[in-house]
């Protein structure tokens, strides 16, 4: 099955809902049901792109520890939008959680259901697990 690696607290938003759009800077033809990693390395939450200042993500979405390295859930990526401006993107700001400096595509899933953390190496891009 296919997986895709996701930084904490992002891949966390995801399994619990509160994330329904993954941001990337590539697009992908992929539809279809998929497997959710935790990398191993806590992402960054941007305040603010062309300024650069950024804080730790854990700590601005309110978590201490969360699983890393390992399988977290799974979900099915219903489509890919394009944003083609910032209002567009800032329009699903709720749904993303993110800058733009992530990425121009957003990756619509649905379906999403956490399973117990499975270790796992992840990779880049959607890899087969």
């Amino acid at each position: 099955m296919k997986a895709l690696s996701l930084k904490q607290p992002y891949a966390e938003l995801v399994v619990s809902g509160k994330k329904t759009i993954e941001l990337r800077k590539w697009k992908t033809n992929f539809r279809g049901e998929f497997l959710i990693h935790a990398s191993k390395s806590v992402g960054e939450f941007l305040i603010h792109a062309s300024k650069s200042v950024n804080t730790n993500a854990m700590e601005r979405f309110g978590f201490s520890d969360l699983p890393l390295g390992c399988i977290v859930g799974k979900a099915r990526l219903l489509e890919v939008k394009e944003y083609k401006t910032d209002e567009e993107h800032i329009a699903d700001k709720d749904k993303h959680l993110a800058s733009s400096v992530w990425g121009k595509y957003g990756f619509v899933l649905c379906d999403v259901v956490r399973v117990e953390p499975t270790p796992a190496k992840g990779k880049l891009n959607f890899w087969e697990h």
